[in-house]
């Protein structure tokens, strides 16, 4: 079965082409290796998927080339304890980390404006 659409069908990516961009651009690793999108994936494979910040280290436990539902695509594969920890770790950083553009609503008001400009300025 093609690497792009086994990840499609466990719910990695949205769209097959997402999935072949990740392969392409080095953020899915076969076996420790950078691979094409059209390499055969078999049960007991190592994968290592790298989607923005978040990381998967899995081991494929099954094969299917239809998208089910998202209970169904989990049992497609085995994550590593590591990778849960690590996963844990990253949801609770993003919890406590203040966004800086949460106070900003909008486009700035002409008094905004002016106070941006004098500290531009000076």
């Amino acid at each position: 079965m093609r690497l792009d659409k086994w990840l499609w069908a466990a719910r990695f990516f949205k769209t097959r082409t997402l999935a072949t961009d990740a392969i392409t651009g080095g953020k899915v690793q076969l076996n420790g290796s950078r691979v094409k999108a059209s390499r055969e994936v078999k049960v007991d494979d190592r994968l290592e998927i790298s989607n923005s910040e978040v990381r998967w280290e899995i081991s494929v436990r099954a094969l299917s080339d239809k998208r089910g539902p998202a209970p169904e695509a989990r049992l497609l594969y085995e994550e590593s304890p590591e990778s849960i920890t690590a996963r844990e770790v990253l949801r609770e950083t993003r919890k406590l980390v203040v966004d800086p553009a949460a106070d900003l609503h909008g486009r700035p008001t002409k008094r905004d404006r002016r106070q941006i400009n004098r500290y531009g300025n000076s």
